[in-house]
């Protein structure tokens, strides 16, 4: 990475795979950078609306949460070779809480769609964190500024649709503890 007073940063792509450390290279711009079997992946800058989900989700979850259990924001999880950041993750008693966990002290993953990661976060994202043994995966869309949740759970190796929960309606889960999930108060 080149860097002065007048010059505009410049960086080089590695000559292999992406790793760890090269996310370290990238500014702290909004944009999400994650690696996905040594590929880069950027996700542009969130929109209120995502912000408000994601804040009424780790709200609730906390709110919910029995002693030594963690719900956060944006925390890395490392599975093999990739290293990526779901909007919430909800970390099992006992985990060290690390930039980089590891898939086993993660009990639920969230991520909350935006139109640039739709996809991403339908296919993608969902198989690697299957692949890693996260038991519980939720993905809320967004819908006409409204949020429904779709709630999902490790079944042999992949996840199966538990619920979809609308705006107006309220489901309580028992994994990974006991928490209501209502999107009407998530947007």
């Amino acid at each position: 990475m080149v860097t002065g007073q007048d010059t505009l940063l410049r960086w080089t792509a590695p000559d292999g795979p992406w790793r760890e450390p090269d996310l370290h290279l990238f500014p702290q711009d909004g944009h999400r950078y994650e690696i996905i079997d040594g590929a880069l992946h950027v996700t542009p800058p969130l929109d209120a609306l995502h912000e408000r989900i994601v804040y009424g989700l780790i709200t609730a979850l906390r709110s919910a949460a029995p002693a030594g259990w963690w719900a956060c924001t944006r925390l890395g999880v490392q599975i093999g070779e990739s290293h990526v950041v779901p909007d919430v993750a909800v970390l099992r008693p006992g985990s060290s809480g690390a930039t980089w966990n590891r898939p086993a002290d993660i009990a639920l993953v969230v991520e909350v769609e935006t139109t640039a990661s739709q996809r991403y976060d339908r296919l993608l994202k969902p198989d690697l964190y299957a692949d890693a043994g996260i038991p519980a995966y939720w993905r809320v869309e967004q819908d006409s500024g409204r949020a429904i949740a779709h709630l999902y759970s490790l079944e042999d190796g992949s996840y199966g649709l538990d619920e979809i929960v609308e705006p107006g309606q309220r489901f309580s889960v028992e994994e990974p503890y006991r928490v209501a999930v209502a999107p009407t108060a998530w947007a």
